[in-house]
């Protein structure tokens, strides 16, 4: 293998694949990037069995070959190198990779691409086109409330179903629900319900460049994986294996108050909150005031902690219903909050012990779903 690429492709190229690297494993390939020549690129590889990432570069291939080399070794040469251009030659024999920019000459020892675990080439022809930019946005108003806990793998994944036209994600830890709808330029011939890993998902949201107009899926047929590319790489994520909680059952049919405030007003109060919650039970109190005799309705968010003191926040609102006093993971509020783009939010609730809905106003594609916490 001779190649010549510019540092900065090949430095962009190794970021994109590195995320896939196996950080703990028996497998010592595992830990290296999978570096060959592929039709007049140059492919980088990485996986750790469960998420494989490949992405493409423009090189000058002057001779074909493959192999793979430790890849935080090769990231952290790559970063430095202090010429626009990097050299790569392979002696087949000893594996060693040479790498040479300007002045700098380097060996990295590596091990044959043979060894590496082989990723899928799927067919395209039939795949489901999702707008990269709804898409993204999805994951972003979704992943997060996924668990991380290890014990409910089902959990730790977002249910991806298509439908006609319809593209729905939803993700929920047993504390907190995310539900988000699209449209679909063109509908799919076959309904799809996949579990897929919250992680592949956020992993995919970093790969796919808002330059792309599209992002392909596709789910071979008894594999138990889904692959997506865009432009100039391909992710690959094993399935979760199981059956998703139907989360209809958890959203609430009906409401006794509909709260609206402005959305970044509730934020800033919540990150105040949150300051002095998350020394003690993580609570954030919400003091949902009607509208009285001269007195306009309000939310007043406080929170109290034994240690650091305590904080009131006063936010102006709309309510519509009764007045009512919940509280709410303070973190939750917060991280959901943080992906409503409306300017103005609606908090539905029907009691203190019943779960509050969070909706951004004028866009019926997202909720979510929070329980909420005792009053002590």
């Amino acid at each position: 293998m001779k190649v010549t690429v510019l540092q900065e492709n090949l430095s962009r190229g190794l970021s994109t694949v590195s995320r896939a690297v196996s950080s703990r494993t028996t497998l010592p390939v595992l830990s290296n990037i999978l570096i060959a020549t592929d039709e007049g690129r140059l492919r980088l590889s990485a996986t750790n069995l469960e998420l494989g990432i490949t992405c493409w570069i423009g090189a000058k291939i002057e001779e074909e070959g493959s192999t793979t080399v430790p890849a935080r070794t090769l990231s952290d040469l790559v970063s430095t190198m202090p010429d626009p251009q990097v050299s790569l030659s392979l002696d087949t024999r000893t594996q060693t990779l040479n790498l040479r920019s300007g002045s700098s000459t380097n060996d990295i020892k590596g091990i044959d691409a043979q060894e590496f675990p082989p990723l899928p080439v799927p067919d395209f022809e039939n795949a489901i086109q999702l707008n990269v930019a709804d898409f993204k946005e999805m994951i972003q108003q979704v992943a997060f409330a996924a668990s991380t806990d290890e014990a409910r793998p089902v959990l730790m994944g977002v249910l991806v179903t298509v439908d006609k036209d319809i593209v729905t994600m939803a993700a929920a830890d047993g504390f907190r629900l995310s539900v988000r709808k699209a449209t679909l330029s063109s509908p799919v011939a076959q309904p799809v319900s996949a579990i897929i890993p919250a992680r592949a998902l956020q992993e995919l949201a970093r790969i796919a460049s808002d330059v792309e107009q599209t992002i392909q899926m596709v789910m071979p047929k008894g594999r138990g994986q889904v692959v997506f590319r865009v432009k100039d790489a391909e992710l690959i994520s094993q399935l979760i294996d199981g059956t998703f909680p139907d989360y209809q059952q958890i959203i609430p049919r009906n409401h006794k108050s509909r709260t609206l405030v402005p959305t970044a007003a509730l934020l800033k109060a919540c990150k105040q909150a949150e300051i002095f919650a998350r020394e003690g039970t993580n609570v954030v109190r919400l003091n949902i005031k009607s509208s009285g005799d001269l007195q306009p309705a309000e939310v007043e968010i406080s929170a109290f902690s034994e240690e650091t003191g305590s904080n009131e926040t006063i936010v102006e609102a709309t309510v519509d219903g009764i007045p009512l006093l919940i509280a709410f993971n303070v973190k939750f509020l917060r991280e959901v909050l943080e992906v409503i783009k409306s300017p103005n939010v609606a908090i539905e609730t029907s009691a203190s012990n019943a779960p509050g809905v969070v909706k951004p106003v004028g866009d019926d594609n997202f909720l979510h779903v929070i329980m909420p916490m005792h009053l002590g």
